[in-house]
């Protein structure tokens, strides 16, 4: 029975720092298997001189289509930085979504 004990005990010490090691190894790999996915995409949505809203977004792949929702509704293109601006809007509240369904992203306030 106590050899059983020590061997356990050393067979944990082993084990131990393989453990440790062993979830930040995964979240690394998590990290890089995906180094195209839209993670930065953001929106934002201020308020212009003449009362209306101005709606831009950043981090969303080149060239694709997004879509907005919410005060008012369409689709737009991204230039080839990932950016896109519309202005002339009413209301301040707006959802963007890619085209593929890989990005929604709630727009943020922007005050002054």
């Amino acid at each position: 029975m106590m050899n059983r004990t020590r061997r356990l005990a050393a067979l944990a010490l082993l084990a131990a720092p393989a453990l440790a090691v062993g979830p930040t190894t995964t979240a690394h790999a998590v990290a890089a298997a995906a180094p195209h996915a839209p993670s930065r995409a953001a929106c934002h949505v201020e308020t212009e001189s003449d009362g209306n809203y101005h709606l831009w977004g950043v981090g969303f792949p080149g060239g694709a289509k997004v879509t907005y929702s919410g005060s008012a509704s369409g689709t737009v293109s991204t230039d080839r930085t990932g950016r896109f601006d519309i202005g002339g809007l009413s209301g301040s509240r707006f959802v963007v979504n890619t085209a593929d369904g890989k990005a929604t992203v709630t727009c943020t306030m922007v005050r002054h």
